[in-house]
């Protein structure tokens, strides 16, 4: 591989680098093809981007992005693949899944928005990490909560004045 070859592919994985929230590092070898087949075939499944790289061109890569990828560097050894997403616990519940088959892929480290993850024993942490889309709805459920309960005293009491400022004083002693 020439270099000219070599920088395009630094800027191919940088402009991923740059664009993605949710890198996680990998390690998937050992894996026959077939396995191969079925770990991509999950990762296109929950739209995850995996791309097996050289480990002194995703290191040169990180260098020149923007992002702080702290000690994530030191986890670049043997065979190293990437996984791309856009939720931050898509690949951990991919490689949670897979692994029930296969002792491989091992997580070596993890970005996840501007915080970084070391390790395979941190796996179960990335799987229960919310999406965005999960955050919002429980933000959004916890709204509507005291609006439902209004409605139901209202409900349960009839159109008398009364028995509303006695269900919302009662509520209020709770």
């Amino acid at each position: 591989m020439n270099k000219v070859q070599k920088q395009n592919i630094i800027d191919s994985i940088k402009s991923q680098l740059d664009s993605t929230s949710t890198i996680y590092i990998t390690d998937c070898s050992g894996l026959d093809a077939t396995s191969t087949s079925k770990l991509r075939r999950e990762c296109f499944k929950s739209n995850i981007k995996l791309s097996v790289v050289k480990n002194t061109l995703l290191s040169r890569a990180m260098d020149d992005v923007d992002k702080d990828f702290g000690d994530l560097k030191s986890q670049l050894v043997g065979n190293t693949a990437l996984m791309f997403s856009k939720t931050g616990n898509a690949p951990a519940k991919v490689i949670k899944k897979f692994r029930k088959n296969f002792e491989k892929p091992i997580l070596k480290g993890a970005f996840i928005e501007e915080s970084i993850y070391i390790g395979d024993d941190v796996l179960d942490s990335l799987v229960n990490i919310k999406s965005k889309e999960e955050l919002i709805g429980e933000v959004i459920t916890l709204l509507q909560s005291p609006a439902k309960n209004l409605i139901s005293a209202l409900k349960s009491s009839g159109t008398k004045l009364s028995g509303v400022i006695k269900t919302l004083s009662e509520k209020d002693d709770k």
